[in-house]
């Protein structure tokens, strides 16, 4: 089962995952330092403590993937494990439409300002459709 793990392409992804974890601890290191030099700020200080919980997320990353592949050559080897999953759940009904329908039409009678403003955007998009 961790055969798999020995692959080129998981030494590849071993070696990517190890550089960018020792990336971050170098970088962590070397923003620690600048932030007590001279011309260091709170800013240098601040990304000292970035770096290491990038390399922490890097790191959770890694085995994450390791067990999403590892997960998927059981299910490939034996279809009994896939059998036990769950089916996927039906498609949900929506219970009202993703576009609102449109605002009913004021009259200028009802509220001048509000009928005004409509008419200017009814210009806005007479014009924006003409200039398309």
């Amino acid at each position: 089962m961790f055969r798999s793990l020995l692959t080129p392409r998981w030494l590849l992804l071993h070696a990517l995952f190890i550089a960018a974890t020792i990336g971050t601890v170098f970088l962590a290191v070397w923003q620690w330092d600048r932030a007590h030099e001279a011309g260091g700020s709170f800013q240098n200080l601040g990304y000292a403590l970035q770096w290491p919980l990038f390399g922490a997320f890097t790191i959770f990353l890694w085995i994450r993937v390791m067990r999403m592949d590892l997960a998927r050559e059981r299910e490939e080897a034996d279809p009994e494990v896939a059998a036990e999953k769950p089916a996927e759940k039906p498609e949900v009904r929506r219970k009202r439409p993703l576009v609102p329908p449109p605002a009913p039409r004021v009259e200028a009678d009802e509220d001048p300002e509000l009928a005004e403003y409509n008419r200017y955007l009814a210009e806005l998009n007479e014009s924006d459709s003409r200039a398309s």
